[in-house]
């Protein structure tokens, strides 16, 4: 990971209320992004599924943001 999870909580915290029972997904699955030969990576069009045995399922389209810039 590139953050700590403690880094990972105060972002989160400067611009949202976290509650007890708050989720923060960390990590990424083997086989996605750059693991991959090509690497493949989410796009507009995309669906992101989270799913937690006895808790539910998140489902999230992916759409296009605004192209980065470069610094």
């Amino acid at each position: 990971m590139t953050h700590t999870v403690r880094d990972l909580i105060a972002f989160a915290s400067s611009s949202a209320t976290l509650r007890p029972g708050d989720l923060i997904g960390t990590g990424t699955p083997g086989g996605v992004g750059e693991a991959r030969k090509p690497p493949v990576y989410l796009k507009a069009g995309d669906t992101s599924v989270c799913s937690i045995e006895k808790v539910g399922t998140l489902t999230n389209p992916v759409q296009a943001g605004p192209a980065a810039t470069t610094r």
